[in-house]
């Protein structure tokens, strides 16, 4: 009677990582079917014969070993019903999977890592677009090696005309199986020699994306408006903040607390890369925060809509965050109309109304400091959308005859 095993073999490859194979034993004799998957001999639990909960992606790997020998087995004991003999290596020959570990396995991976890494609004964003990659498909699964340039062309021309999408957000799409590929390629799932992006391949180009901010004039309408319902004016006094502090996003808004100040400044540390900021309490908003002081029942936050929230729970702040924030923009969208103002509104452009009234008054590594970028080059791509003081001078010196 042939058996089957999971193990970790023995033979490092490249990257100093074991492969997982399942050995098939019969007469004393045995064959290995290769998983596909490799990783560091600390993650082995020899014992139980599976990845440890430590791995970071213990269990989907797990899960993805109780299928491999759950399919094995089923596929030896066929062969032991056959009244002809055969070989383990026969029985191995017939079980061998040509088509190479699955990119939605990785991509499944890919998905956990971000809920470790509590990036839920990102979680949401790219499991609708996996889905969406998966209807153009038509299946929920593709081998690596028919991930190719042909494929990729395809659903972007897909996206682009038939889901009538952006080239920017097709573009995300684009991203975001590479980043599953090269996670494949870092974990010795596929070969790069597959890979299908670069020069001569599937070359990514972020197109130039037009961010477009409010005057300081507008602003000021904003600062005095009048006639509007209560929730428009609360919608207001978030945006307001988040443009007096250099564009702070919303869901940090959300979750200021007093404690937070002290000594006329304002101390937290931001949700998206966790940097601790410090930044002066103008005056504009100590005005806004006095219309919040005597809410007693908002759990220390300065705004009520998060009050009922556990913060720690980092998986429902998110979802309930997407959720304000849509409401949010919707009231701000009916306030400008009242206000006389014909641009599109949303909470992030406070961010770029910041950038379009700064311009080129403030040193950009000032700028930097404000914006809390990790880079300078970021900065300057980013503030290139508001300054056109040379642009605009330059075409005067030569058509003002």
């Amino acid at each position: 009677m042939a058996t089957v095993r999971v193990v970790l073999r023995k033979k490092k490859n490249k990257a100093g990582r074991f492969p997982i194979a399942i050995r098939i034993t019969k007469d004393r004799k045995s064959s290995f079917l290769n998983t596909g998957q490799y990783i560091d001999e600390k993650f082995w639990d020899e014992k139980n014969r599976n990845v440890r909960k430590s791995h970071p992606n213990s269990k989907v790997l797990n899960n993805f070993i109780v299928s491999k020998v759950a399919e094995a087995n089923d596929k030896v004991l066929k062969s032991e019903m056959k009244p002809e003999y055969e070989s383990v290596a026969e029985i191995r020959n017939k079980i061998v999977e040509k088509k190479g570990f699955d990119f939605f396995i990785v991509a499944n991976m890919h998905l956990q890592n971000l809920k470790n890494r509590n990036k839920h609004h990102q979680y949401d964003t790219e499991f609708g677009r996996l889905k969406k990659f998966k209807e153009f498909l038509g299946k929920d699964v593709l081998p690596f090696n028919k991930l190719n340039v042909a494929l990729l062309k395809k659903f972007e021309t897909y996206l682009l005309h038939s889901k009538k999408l952006s080239p920017r957000t097709v573009v995300n799409y684009l991203i975001l199986i590479r980043t599953i590929y090269n996670l494949a390629i870092a974990e010795s799932i596929t070969d790069r020699g597959l890979y299908p992006f670069g020069k001569g391949k599937m070359t990514i180009r972020i197109p130039e994306s037009q961010k477009i901010g409010f005057t300081a004039n507008e602003i000021q309408k904003f600062e005095n408006a009048k006639d509007i319902t209560e929730a428009q004016q609360k919608a207001i006094h978030i945006w307001l903040i988040s443009f007096y502090f250099a564009g702070i996003r919303v869901g940090d808004v959300l979750q200021l607390k007093w404690a937070d100040f002290n000594d006329g400044r304002l101390l937290y540390r931001m949700n998206k890369n966790s940097k601790l900021v410090s930044l002066k309490v103008p005056d504009k908003a100590i005005e806004i925060f006095d219309n919040y002081k005597d809410d007693s029942e908002s759990n220390g936050l300065v705004f009520p809509q998060l009050k009922h929230i556990d913060l720690n729970d980092t998986e429902e702040v998110s979802k309930r965050t997407q959720s304000i924030t849509r409401n949010l923009n919707r009231r701000l969208k009916i306030a400008v109309k009242q206000l006389g103002i014909k641009k599109n509104i949303s909470m992030h452009i406070a961010r770029h109304s910041f950038g379009n009234i700064s311009g080129d008054k403030i040193p950009i590594q000032m700028l930097q400091k404000l914006y809390r970028h990790s880079s300078v080059t970021t900065t300057i791509r980013y503030q290139a959308n508001f300054i056109h003081k040379d642009t605009d001078d330059a075409l005067d010196s030569v058509i003002n005859f």
